[in-house]
């Protein structure tokens, strides 16, 4: 009897305090072993996830307006972005001595609710390299198509024409707007707005008055790996409807799901920008797949839970491994290929807010209420011989 018992689930191998305020985002640095968070009092902290200690903090947002969303990859460099309840998206260098004392680009954007903004994201290089042949609309407005993975669209201007090479590569950001039922995209480079969606006034091309979704509870801006190279965008609602957009269309979406009875508070998408998960006030989660042939989303697989409310999704780097973190205290594991679950990590004693893969994906952190990150070290990858 003994042998059939479960293991029990693994503690953090290690837990990082110093915030005064509920930590409500994380990420780690693309490429070394740096971990970003920001808090509830405006904090944003830089650590070293080897070492497990503090390098540097910053008063990002002020006190009362709070970090709600933090960011970095490839694109930015060594910078990280974070988002604040005062309507401003900050940018700001890492460096050797840690967070730069002022931001390099600050830019208002006059959001103020609480929906987390999204770094456009790349498929990993073999999802780019994989042809797609499917293409739909007016190809005069696309992106220059990714190659490898690791090249960027030139610079969308604020009329929709496309910069040459002179101009200076656009790092896109999706976040809810002003009006909190509309999704907008900045360039971070220039800190202006370039697209809004829906553009239209609540009525669809034929006229009919279309339904209103509520505010814009979360985001997911990517770049598929098939031969358009177009943005994407999904969105997630406060009716429990998923919105899918490209930037070809600013009034008629993709596609829409309706997969959630309640707000849709979580959406993240895996490394090949052709699938993810979708967590909700509600008490599942959807694992779903984005046909971007069809341009149809639908449910993979949905998993119920035994308390509502998922606050953050992650999907490791190599698309093998998803977490995600619950308004239960609780950590859940799942194989991300299959859906089933792995594990349920609970070390928290509050809320938890997020949930973050490192780039060699050996490491996973979560943030909650109880103001401590905690960091743990669940089926890391193999080591090749």
């Amino acid at each position: 009897m003994s042998g059939s018992r479960r293991r029990p689930p693994p503690d953090p191998v290690a837990v990082l305090r110093g915030h005064r305020a509920s930590v409500m985002d994380l990420c780690f640095h693309h490429s070394k072993p740096l971990l970003f968070t920001g808090s509830a009092d405006g904090e944003l902290r830089l650590w070293d996830a080897v070492q497990h200690r503090a390098l540097s903090s910053t008063w990002a947002h002020g006190g009362v307006s709070g970090v709600y969303s933090v960011a970095t990859g490839p694109s930015l460099g060594e910078r990280v972005l974070s988002q604040g309840r005062d309507g401003t998206c900050k940018c700001w260098a890492v460096a050797e001595g840690g967070l730069s004392r002022e931001p390099l680009v600050s830019f208002r954007t006059n959001s103020y609710h609480f929906c987390k903004f999204s770094l456009a994201k790349f498929p990993a290089i073999e999802a780019a390299n994989t042809p797609v042949q499917c293409s739909s609309g007016d190809d005069s407005q696309l992106l220059p198509t990714l190659n490898d993975g690791t090249e960027e669209p030139d610079i969308l201007h604020n009329d929709g024409s496309i910069g040459g090479s002179h101009a200076e590569e656009p790092i896109l950001l999706a976040l809810a707007g002003e009006d909190s039922s509309k999704v907008e995209i900045w360039d971070i480079n220039n800190g202006k707005r370039v697209s809004r969606f829906p553009e239209d006034n609540g009525q669809d091309p034929a006229g009919s008055v279309v339904k209103p979704r509520g505010m814009c509870m979360a985001v997911q801006a990517f770049f598929p790996g098939n031969s358009t190279g177009v943005l994407n965008i999904l969105a997630g609602y406060e009716d429990g409807s998923m919105v899918w957009w490209d930037m070809r269309n600013s009034r008629v979406p993709l596609a829409t799901a309706d997969f959630h009875a309640e707000a849709v508070l979580s959406i993240s998408v895996d490394g090949a920008c052709n699938g993810g998960i979708s967590g909700s006030a509600d008490n599942k989660i959807c694992f779903f797949t984005l046909d971007h042939c069809m341009a149809v989303c639908y449910i993979k697989k949905e998993i119920l839970l035994d308390r509502p409310g998922i606050s953050g999704i992650t999907i490791r780097q190599d698309n093998k491994i998803a977490a995600t973190a619950g308004w239960d205290h609780r950590i859940r594991i799942y194989n991300y290929r299959n859906g089933t679950p792995l594990a349920i990590l609970k070390y928290h004693n509050s809320t938890c807010n997020s949930v973050g893969f490192s780039a060699d994906c050996r490491l996973m952190a979560s943030s909650s209420e109880d103001t401590t990150v905690a960091l743990w070290e669940l089926y890391p990858p193999r080591t090749p011989s």
